[in-house]
């Protein structure tokens, strides 16, 4: 985990290496390999095909939930733990798998932002990258708000 300073910093190495190498049922290297999976920056099309071809012990169905936990929480439906447990993966499994990948994308987030207030260059994130023209304030009327009268 990068070059962080700052008072938080014991407190969060204790939380990431408990919820890695704590006990619990799936193994400590698939929590570190789907940690170190969501903490990375997913956005960038050499990341996403370095993901989808290997270099990680993760199934691929595993690791397009831990991808989706990582960029789009939002978007988890019970379907896709449906499926997951269909493949053979236990509930207490998927719940490590989970907690893991979503640690991984905060501390990601964490580092890069501490990065970015330090002057450090960042890769494009996605969610940052989907305008590519800054957003127009809205007027009065569009805001709900009440018009002058002239």
């Amino acid at each position: 985990m990068g070059n962080r300073t700052g008072r938080y910093t014991v407190m969060v190495e204790r939380l990431v290496e408990s919820v890695l190498a704590g006990p619990g049922q799936a193994a400590s290297e698939l929590r570190r390999a789907v940690f170190a999976r969501a903490f990375g920056p997913l956005s960038s099309p050499r990341s996403r095909t370095e993901r989808a071809t290997g270099g990680e012990d993760i199934a691929p169905d595993l690791a397009g939930y831990i991808d989706k936990v990582a960029l789009h929480a939002y978007e988890v439906r019970d379907e896709d733990l449906a499926a997951l447990k269909q493949a053979g993966n236990s509930d207490d499994v998927l719940f490590e798998v989970t907690v893991s990948a979503a640690l991984g994308a905060a501390v990601g987030r964490l580092e890069r932002g501490l990065g970015a207030l330090r002057g450090e260059a960042s890769p494009p994130d996605s969610l940052s990258t989907t305008s590519s023209s800054p957003p127009v304030p809205l007027s009065a009327a569009r805001r709900g708000g009440t018009q002058e009268q002239r």
